[in-house]
């Protein structure tokens, strides 16, 4: 099957992630994971380990680091990336080409062969804003394939759209980036 890279922002929908990279697992796909700090405070990096058996990774720095370029490695290792959820913070430092985390720095070394799925999750306040529909059209612009948000109640208790696609529709719309793999 194929090498999926999960990049995850920190979001409330971060569970779905983990049925994400279950699914993906169970589909005979081999699934590593990086997540940002701050992702990493809502749920532990092991978690994705015990779901996959592939290493998760939120840094290059320190005594957990894999590599001396884990973002090169990882990059290169990929076949297809996809961001969920995708914050608007993460959209943002993606977008405007800003590698301050191993998350975004990854996504900014993803070779151009590497098929690419941006899933944004946050309060439809947020997706409505300005500035983040830009960024979610210069990802586009930039290759990235976008699943718009779903509708439904947030986590935050507001109604409207932002909710992360479900992990089945997430994990369709990457065997067809992949070409039905």
């Amino acid at each position: 099957m194929s090498r999926i890279l999960l990049v995850c922002g920190a979001s409330a929908a971060l569970h779905k992630a983990c049925d994400l990279a279950s699914k993906l697992t169970q589909g005979g796909h081999e699934v590593r994971s990086v997540l940002t700090p701050r992702a990493a405070r809502l749920i532990r990096p092991q978690l994705f380990e015990a779901l996959t058996g592939q290493t998760s990774q939120t840094s290059e720095w320190g005594s957990g680091r894999r590599g001396a370029m884990s973002h090169i490695e990882l990059a290169g290792w990929a076949e297809a990336a996809v961001v969920a959820p995708l914050s608007g913070d993460l959209a943002a430092r993606i977008a405007h080409g800003l590698a301050d985390d191993l998350a975004s720095t990854v996504c900014l070394a993803l070779p151009a062969a590497v098929k690419r799925l941006a899933c944004p999750a946050m309060n439809p306040h947020m997706l409505a804003s300005p500035a983040v529909r830009r960024n979610l059209e210069q990802l586009e612009r930039d290759g990235w394939r976008v699943l718009a948000p779903r509708e439904g109640h947030m986590a935050c208790g507001v109604q409207g759209k932002g909710r992360l696609a479900e992990p089945d529709e997430i994990q369709a719309e990457l065997v067809r980036l992949l070409g039905g793999k």
